[in-house]
């Protein structure tokens, strides 16, 4: 029998923080941690992120709010790197923290722009992936 919410969960789980991000964390999985992986897969992505109230971008946005207002630093700069895949712009989450700062407290803000920063300028120095043009039909009939 196949568990809905962890599907659901796990193909959400890759849309937004990437395949090689989930592989990543079910490889490390342990004895200890390998239920805790299944958990956070069926019901933070399967059965809050795959709801139909709010899009997948806002989400990413408030999920950046609270992380900031908690000091999540570590799943922070996660879901921060993940705004390629959520449609979140810099400069909304430059709003987002500016929120953050009037309702949480500067020094929340203060730390979340630090690590924004660093993520976005990391983001920025790595290699861009170029797509390859697929040839047109007219140009493989012609061979």
């Amino acid at each position: 029998m196949k568990d809905r919410a962890y599907e659901a969960g796990l193909a959400m789980r890759r849309r937004v923080l990437g395949t090689a991000h989930v592989e990543r964390s079910f490889a490390a999985a342990t004895d200890f941690d390998r239920e805790w992986q299944r958990f956070v897969t069926s019901n933070a992505w399967g059965a809050v992120w795959t709801r139909p109230g709010l899009a997948r971008k806002t989400r990413s946005l408030l999920t950046l709010a609270i992380l900031a207002v908690l000091g999540r630093e570590e799943e922070l700069r996660l879901h921060l790197r993940a705004t390629r895949n959520t449609g979140a712009s810099r400069d909304e989450v430059k709003e987002v923290l500016m929120q953050v700062a009037v309702y949480a407290g500067v020094p929340a803000a203060n730390t979340a722009f630090r690590v924004a920063k660093a993520v976005f300028a990391e983001i920025d120095a790595e290699p861009q992936k170029r797509a390859i043009p697929k040839r047109s039909r007219a140009k493989r009939g012609a061979r």
